[in-house]
């Protein structure tokens, strides 16, 4: 397997283990009107980061790729919002899990948004 579909191949599991990760958390957390609806919020977006990643895998161009990677960006930042609610709402009693958490999506945010920026220097011929 070449490096760069060793890295696909790895990003496509770290996604979808981020979802799943996130899937378990939202079970742990405090039972609440608000966090039913946080944990609806926090699902949609975190299994969607790795929906749209594999969508973008499979772009039929460099244009489509950056489409598809800028929602997946989105989605991994609105992981992140709904984390930080859950921290400052105080909705969740396991603060090493939800650090984890908070750090994978951190990881994975900066890898996607690194990706994009380089497909979009590539489309655009810039050097920025």
């Amino acid at each position: 397997m070449k490096n760069k579909e060793l890295f696909v191949s790895q990003m496509k599991d770290r996604t979808k283990k981020f979802a799943v990760d996130v899937i378990k958390f939202c079970d742990s957390l405090i039972a609440c009107k608000a966090s039913s609806v946080i944990t609806y919020q926090l699902v949609k977006a975190a299994t969607s980061t790795g929906a749209n990643y594999r969508a973008a895998c499979v772009s039929r161009s460099e244009k489509e790729f950056y489409s598809k990677m800028c929602i997946v960006v989105e989605e991994i930042d609105e992981s992140e919002y709904w984390l930080s609610i859950i921290v400052e709402a105080d909705l969740s009693n396991d603060e090493p899990i939800l650090l984890r958490l908070f750090k994978e999506a951190s990881e994975i945010s900066k890898i996607m948004t690194k990706s994009r920026t380089t497909v979009y220097k590539r489309i655009n011929n810039k050097n920025f």
